[in-house]
């Protein structure tokens, strides 16, 4: 069994968006060379998300509002959390989006149905943050 293992780096500019990661994602598997196996894809970060879902704007939108809802931003003072950073909603985000992902690797391809992808959420961007990409397989 082969395993492998790389660090993808993204800085986002904003305090939160939503990224399609899958290309490189696919590149990863590509340079594993591993065609039967699985894919494990996780943030490094606390206040970030890795989920498999649609990539499309509207859809974007709408999560951005649903988690807001749930957990806004602000008032700062809201969150016993919030002292030295005033990033506690964004912490509570990740809790509702999710941590990771795992796809079945099948003929050398992520094994997807229709429309899935690979997005990263990002609640606390203005900074660079990591995602690990973990391969097993043959």
């Amino acid at each position: 069994m082969k395993s492998y293992r790389k660090e993808l780096t993204f800085n986002i500019p904003s305090r939160r968006a939503y990224i399609n990661i899958t290309p490189q994602v696919e590149e990863c598997l590509r340079e594993s060379e591993i065609k039967e196996g699985l894919l494990l894809c996780n943030p490094m970060h606390i206040t970030a998300s890795v989920f498999i879902n649609d990539d499309e704007t509207g859809l974007h939108h709408d999560f951005e509002k649903w988690l807001e809802g749930i957990a806004p931003e602000k008032p700062y003072e809201q969150y016993h959390h919030n002292g030295y950073e005033d990033n506690a909603d964004s912490h509570i985000k990740r809790q509702i989006i999710g941590r990771e992902v795992v796809v079945a690797i099948t003929n050398g391809t992520l094994d997807f149905g229709t429309w899935e992808q690979i997005l990263y959420g990002e609640f606390d961007g203005k900074r660079a943050k990591k995602v690990l990409v973990k391969i097993i397989g043959e």
